[in-house]
């Protein structure tokens, strides 16, 4: 084999394995990360409950999640919006939270809060799914401040409600044209696991059956 034969070989080789390392390593961005991501449970507090959509479906999506993320070990923020007059984050949410204490606000984007604003630097987020209430309020107004801060920000369509199914459906097209990624619960669990040797991977897994 001539010398520039060989040579060109070898640049085509490394060219291939560069190519290769390349779709190994970075990912589309549609697509979770477990380094960077976190979870933002918006509002799902008890005096939502009788009058939101799909309220047992929502609530259970998101202990599903909440559950997702801690055995991921991902950080989880919970938002309680004004809870004097609204009441606390619903009992189930509460029982797998812990020592997680919910961040209260009277703004309706938790970003407005300075203590979620500043739990997002230094955890140095670079990745949000969001679930919670309302749709067209308080997640909707959230998702749009976290993409303007530079976020890549996914939203679980099975973890989300307004007591309209209008305003969750404008809210979700609002949000996906904003530039939020629309997923599930279960999408964005398995994204997040990347690969079925994770060591949590049937802890996560039990959870979606």
């Amino acid at each position: 084999m001539s010398q520039w034969l060989l040579g060109e070989t070898v640049k085509w080789r490394s060219q291939r394995q560069r190519e290769k390392i390349h779709r190994m390593t970075n990912k589309h961005p549609s697509l979770l990360q477990p380094v960077g991501a976190c979870l933002i449970v918006v509002d799902i507090q008890e005096r939502f409950r009788p009058v939101m959509a799909n309220a047992s479906e929502l609530i259970d999506v998101a202990v599903r999640l909440v559950k997702t993320f801690r055995a991921l070990e991902l950080p989880v923020l919970v938002t309680e919006q004004y809870p004097k007059g609204l009441g606390l984050t619903v009992e189930e949410l509460r029982t797998v939270l812990g020592d997680s204490k919910p961040f209260a606000k009277t703004c309706f984007s938790s970003c407005g809060s300075d203590e979620v604003s500043n739990r997002l630097i230094e955890l140095r987020s670079r990745q949000a799914l969001v679930c919670g209430i309302e749709a067209h309020v308080c997640v909707s107004q959230t998702v749009h401040d976290l993409l303007q801060r530079g976020l890549g920000v996914h939203v679980a369509v099975d973890g989300v409600a307004s007591r309209k199914l209008r305003d969750r459906d404008v809210a979700l097209s609002r949000m996906e044209r904003a530039g939020a990624v629309l997923t599930t619960a279960e999408a964005a669990a398995f994204e997040l696991l990347e690969d079925a040797k994770h060591p949590s991977f049937k802890e996560v897994q039990a959870l979606y059956k």
